[in-house]
């Protein structure tokens, strides 16, 4: 169980933007959303975590409040139309009139003013992002082409194989009689997943008998290249046929045994094969930058104080 903090907010103000007051409940929601385990349990977040989370929530507070103020210093407009089907659509996503009116009291106060204000608000910032990023993020099926031919290496796969293992464990400092004691238990475990006819068969063996972080996913290592293993694992489980079940292997600090899936060669990726899976990891590359570098901008001429 990892050691937790608890916050309770207490409407402090925690940052001002342009003056704008951020209260500790403010960012308390935010980093509800970036961590949601926390609202299961009682707004519990591991210490180890959690400066990263409040940086990561406040930047995202500072970053909606200025792209926010932009929009009204631009004038942006939301029509009433749009207002309230997007309110609508909003109350839509309640599973009934009691849990909205509990968010309602909860986030506006019991008010129905505060919730229109609040709705008209994303509407501005989204469209100020359409304007600044959304469409400038957008990537041509020619930029898309000349980025696939110019990193065509990135779409190499070398040989790998699937494998599923059993490993049991030498723990550390252990004398010979302990050694053997694995090596026996090691032994037994190969005699029963010899046996195993199937993928299931020999996954509920690795959950059962294996002593590694892999024994929850029954074993299973899906793919995986040479490079990616101990060259005494790598050397047996390139040698293997589809179905197969290895000897004994000893690799770093336990006992091995493997069961190979499939073996997938060394191929490379079509242009169509990546066409559109590239052109969506392009565009977020994009927005990534144009996000950063609006934020940048918007930060320069605002003031901004963390208390």
């Amino acid at each position: 169980m990892f050691k937790s903090t608890t916050i309770t907010p207490k409407g402090k103000t925690v940052a001002r933007i342009n003056g704008t007051v951020v209260t500790d409940r403010d960012l308390l929601r935010e980093m509800m959303i970036i961590f949601p385990y926390a609202r299961q349990h009682g707004g519990k977040f591991p210490q180890s975590m959690e400066a990263d989370i409040r940086r990561g929530a406040l930047d995202m507070i500072e970053f909606e409040e200025l792209v926010y103020q932009e929009a009204k210093h631009r004038n942006l407009k939301v029509g009433p139309a749009r207002l309230e089907l997007a309110i609508k659509t909003f109350r839509e996503q309640f599973s009934s009139s009691e849990e909205f009116h509990s968010y309602l009291k909860a986030e506006c106060d019991g008010s129905m003013l505060k919730l229109r204000e609040k709705v008209r608000r994303s509407l501005m910032i989204d469209d100020l992002l359409l304007v600044e990023i959304t469409r400038k993020a957008s990537v041509s099926d020619a930029q898309v082409q000349t980025y696939y031919q110019k990193n065509t290496a990135k779409f190499y796969s070398p040989e790998s194989v699937s494998i599923q293992t059993i490993s049991l464990v030498i723990p550390d400092h252990s004398n010979a009689q302990q050694e053997a004691s694995v090596r026996k238990r090691a032994e037994d475990a190969l005699q029963q997943a010899r046996k195993a006819k199937s993928y299931e068969d020999f996954g509920m063996l690795a959950e059962k008998l294996s002593e590694d972080d892999w024994r929850v996913m029954m074993g299973d290592h899906q793919s995986v290249t040479r490079d990616k293993m101990p060259p005494e694992v790598a050397k047996v489980a390139f040698s293997l046929k589809p179905g197969e079940v290895s000897d004994l292997i000893r690799a770093e600090n336990s006992w091995c045994i493997l069961r190979l899936k499939s073996r997938e060669q060394p191929h490379q990726a079509t242009f169509e094969q990546v066409k559109g899976s590239l052109k969506k990891e392009l565009e977020a590359n994009q927005v990534d930058t144009l996000r950063r570098a609006l934020h940048q901008q918007l930060r320069k001429k605002a003031t901004v104080e963390e208390l």
